[in-house]
């Protein structure tokens, strides 16, 4: 059963705008910490965004100031709003979910999503 499914992705040009969505169906949604990763070929996966079951905020440096998580309580989706997206930006980005509990006790998020592209052209 799928958990955590992302939307959102798409090519655009630099200094462009996308907005991705994360539904998370988990009933724990409330209690859930979440993150945004991104990965391309040859590089390891990063965290560009989190967000916990507080509301407070943690970020990549190289996104800071472009990027936005925030989460909807009441319609469960989590959200990125990026801007001012340059071509380094261009990867498979995932959703990850977990209880804020289990993710601090384990260091590392149970649910993922299947991942949505994005490309930023010149």
């Amino acid at each position: 059963q799928v958990k955590v499914v992302e939307s959102g992705g798409d090519s655009v040009p630099a200094g462009g705008s996308l907005r991705l969505s994360c539904a998370d169906s988990r009933y724990t949604y409330s209690t859930d910490c979440m993150g945004w990763f991104r990965q391309t070929p040859g590089k390891e996966r990063e965290e560009v965004a989190h967000i916990a079951s507080d509301g407070s905020t943690k970020y990549a440096d190289s996104v800071v100031g472009r990027f936005t998580i925030s989460r909807d309580n009441v319609k469960n989706i989590l959200y990125l709003q990026m801007n001012s997206l340059k071509p380094e930006d261009t990867a498979m980005y995932s959703c990850a979910a977990d209880r804020c509990d289990i993710l601090i006790e384990r260091g590392v998020y149970n649910y993922w999503g299947q991942g949505t592209q994005v490309t930023v052209f010149s």
